[in-house]
């Protein structure tokens, strides 16, 4: 049994089973790294902070903080969720709530995956969280498939997943 005002760490997932916004058995506190002091490091230059030092799922972990009630939540939010697409929260008059997180990161690490061709990239991958290092795969893979076509290696053009699922979809709607 724990006194009632006892600190924990706990997994999110058991946290989550935990909170019940009626009866209260548990109160959520920010980790350090979505609260205001690091709000602010973001809002004054995003690309300088080691986020997979931080955590490694820094966009995932702070948009499931979302479902605690927390009077941050709207600021966490602005920071987070509307810069990777998630739709306008506040208004961005608060220079602390600005959504320029991820966008500032985005544009870098595109910028280096397509300036990066057979580099090591190591050092500046070692700074990501896990969906910005997906992005800078995809950058990589995209530009190593462009370099394939300029030089004349790609030897076939298909059609991407998406318009290949898009009409199969199409055959089952003419078919049901």
């Amino acid at each position: 049994s724990f006194l009632q005002g006892s600190k924990l760490e706990i997994p999110l997932w058991l946290a989550k089973g935990l909170y019940d916004s009626k009866r209260r058995i548990i109160s959520v506190e920010l980790p350090k790294i979505y609260r205001e002091a690091w709000r602010t490091v973001f809002s004054a230059d995003a690309n300088v902070v080691d986020l997979h030092k931080m955590g490694p799922y820094y966009y995932g972990f702070g948009s499931q903080l979302l479902n605690f009630e927390n009077p941050e939540n709207p600021e966490i939010a602005q920071t987070i969720l509307q810069a990777t697409g998630g739709g306008s929260v506040l208004p961005v008059s608060d220079p602390v709530c600005s959504p320029q997180t991820f966008i500032a990161r985005f544009r870098r690490i595109m910028d280096s995956s397509q300036n990066a061709y057979n580099e090591d990239t190591s050092a500046l991958v070692a700074r990501l969280d896990e969906l910005e290092r997906a992005l800078f795969q995809v950058g990589q893979k995209g530009l190593n498939d462009f370099q394939c076509w300029e030089k004349g290696q790609a030897s076939q053009i298909t059609a991407s997943s998406l318009v290949q699922n898009y009409g199969k979809r199409k055959l089952a709607e003419v078919d049901g």
